[in-house]
């Protein structure tokens, strides 16, 4: 396995380029799914921050889909022979907002797979760069890290919790039901089972629900911004998954205004626990 695993970092440097248009069907489909009332979207629109993920999906054919619903291991991120795969967390700058009608070029390489192994088994983290580009230059910059990881072992006690903060002066609750997990799987082409196939999530993966897709979480603390500040210029954000959530309670997301101009972002989870950290620079 060591030597396996070594031979995944032949992928670092490998790089694909796709091209798409933000088109507004997407956008109208997602801010229903969020529960917003916006007025239907027009060319020139700015996209809301991380609205990005409703394009440049990933389209493989039913045959070419894994046991767990993703796409089979290799073709542009490596073949990591490991059973759970999660995005763990991102960090984004805009250098402008895109917008709607913009056709987009997106370049993006693989820059690190690191093997690791520690008190959970053993880990593969890489690290995607994604670079988007319309035809007045870079937007935006989003660095992924995607980790790779065993099955747990059902006798090994989970590990302690960080409590969320308490001093949120914006609080919303969240209800995940399956139909707000279903829109967003289907808006992002999402493919992965343990987000609507709940046999599947606790049959086979041993959740104890529905998992809260990481991204939508992310999306919903941003979206809190919005809600909180209009018009807000959001410049930069980045979040780390600290915990799942699943569908069966509701969730808390928070925020605080820092007085640097960011904000401080995070998801409570029903037990008051740590699940996503984030933070948001304001322009």
């Amino acid at each position: 396995m060591t030597a396996e695993l070594e031979r995944l970092r032949d992928w670092i440097g490998r790089s694909e380029t796709r091209i798409d248009t933000i088109t507004p069907v997407p956008v109208a489909a997602m801010s229903n799914t969020l529960d917003r009332e916006d007025p239907p979207p027009l060319d020139g629109d700015p996209l809301p921050g991380l609205w990005h993920w409703l394009y440049f999906l990933p389209m493989y054919r039913h045959s070419e889909a894994g046991p767990d619903g993703h796409p089979a291991r290799g073709g542009f991120m490596p073949p990591v022979p490991l059973p759970r795969r999660m995005f763990a967390g991102s960090r984004l700058t805009w250098h402008r907002p895109l917008r709607v009608g913009e056709q987009v070029t997106r370049v993006s390489r693989i820059t690190e797979v690191t093997p690791k192994s520690g008190r959970s088994g053993t880990l593969v983290f890489v690290k995607v760069v994604h670079e988007s580009s319309g035809a007045d230059g870079l937007a935006m910059v989003e660095e992924q890290d995607i980790v790779y990881r065993d099955a747990p072992n059902p006798a090994d006690p989970p590990p302690a919790p960080t409590p969320a903060p308490t001093d949120g002066a914006w609080t919303r609750e969240i209800r995940p039901d399956p139909l707000l997990l279903f829109r967003y799987s289907a808006l992002t082409f999402n493919g992965h089972r343990i987000h609507y196939d709940r046999p599947y999530a606790m049959g086979e993966e041993g959740y104890p629900g529905l998992v809260v897709h990481g991204p939508l979480i992310a999306t919903l603390l941003l979206d809190l911004v919005r809600r909180e500040q209009p018009g807000a210029r959001i410049t930069g954000y980045r979040f780390r998954a600290m915990k799942p959530l699943f569908d069966t309670a509701p969730f808390r997301v928070c925020g605080r205004p820092q007085a640097d101009g960011t904000v401080k972002l995070w998801a409570a989870g029903p037990d008051g626990a740590l699940c996503m950290d984030a933070s948001a620079t304001l322009g």
